[in-house]
C-alpha cells in the first residue's frame, strides 16, 4: 500500500480490479480546501487513458510488477515466443498482448516483459530501435509537396516517413513509442 502522495511515472497501480499504469500526476495546493492530486492513468491491459483525482494522502493499492528483460526468439504462428535472458525459460505471448511492439521486433532483440501474478501483461520496447528500410521510392530533388518527406518500409512491414535523402538498405534509428524517423544509423 502507498499513499497518492508517493505516485511516479510508471508506477502500476490496482484500482476497480484493473491495472493503471500512472502516465502523469500533478501534486495540487489550491489557496482554499485540501491538496489533492491530478492523474492520467493508461489501463495496462486495453490501452485506455483516464484522468482521476485523487485526495493528497489516500490509501493506493501498488500491484507488483516484475519486469524482466527478455529476448524475442519468434513466431510460431499462434504467437511470439520470448526467452527469460536469466533462466532461458521461453513463454509465448499471444498478439494481443504484445501490442505495437510487433511493428519493432526483430529475431533476438531485447524488450521487456512486465509480468504480474504470474502472468504477461505488456511488451514494454526500448525508446528507439534500429531498423532497416527495406522499400522506399527515389526521392526527386526540388519534391516539397511532402514536406521533404517520403513513405519507406522498413524490415519489420512498419511503414513510416523518412527524408528524401534515405535510400533503399539504410539502417535508420526509430521512436518506439510515435514510429518517427529519428536519423540515420552509420556502422
Amino acid at each position: 500500500m502507498a499513499t497518492s502522495n508517493d505516485l511516479k511515472n510508471g508506477m502500476v497501480l490496482s484500482m476497480d480490479n484493473q491495472l493503471w499504469a500512472v502516465i502523469e500526476f500533478q501534486h495540487v495546493k489550491p489557496g482554499k480546501g485540501p491538496a489533492f492530486v491530478r492523474t492520467k492513468l493508461k489501463n495496462v491491459i486495453s490501452g485506455k487513458v483516464i484522468d482521476r483525482t485523487l485526495n493528497a494522502g489516500v490509501k493506493i493499492e501498488v500491484a507488483i510488477v516484475d519486469k524482466r528483460e527478455m529476448q524475442y526468439l519468434y513466431n510460431d504462428g499462434d504467437g511470439y515466443v520470448f526467452m527469460d535472458t536469466k533462466d532461458y525459460d521461453q513463454m509465448t505471448l499471444s498478439q494481443e498482448l504484445v501490442g505495437d511492439a510487433i511493428n519493432y521486433l526483430l529475431e533476438n532483440q531485447q524488450a521487456i516483459v512486465a509480468i504480474h501474478e504470474g502472468f504477461p501483461i505488456y511488451v514494454e520496447m526500448p525508446p528507439s530501435v534500429v531498423l532497416e528500410i527495406t522499400f522506399t521510392e527515389p526521392g526527386l530533388q526540388g519534391d516539397r509537396s511532402s514536406g521533404g518527406t517520403k513513405p519507406a518500409t522498413v524490415e519489420t512491414g512498419l511503414q513510416i516517413q523518412v527524408p528524401l535523402f534515405v535510400e533503399q538498405g539504410t539502417k535508420v534509428k526509430v521512436d518506439t513509442r510515435t514510429g518517427e524517423y529519428l536519423g540515420r544509423v552509420t556502422d
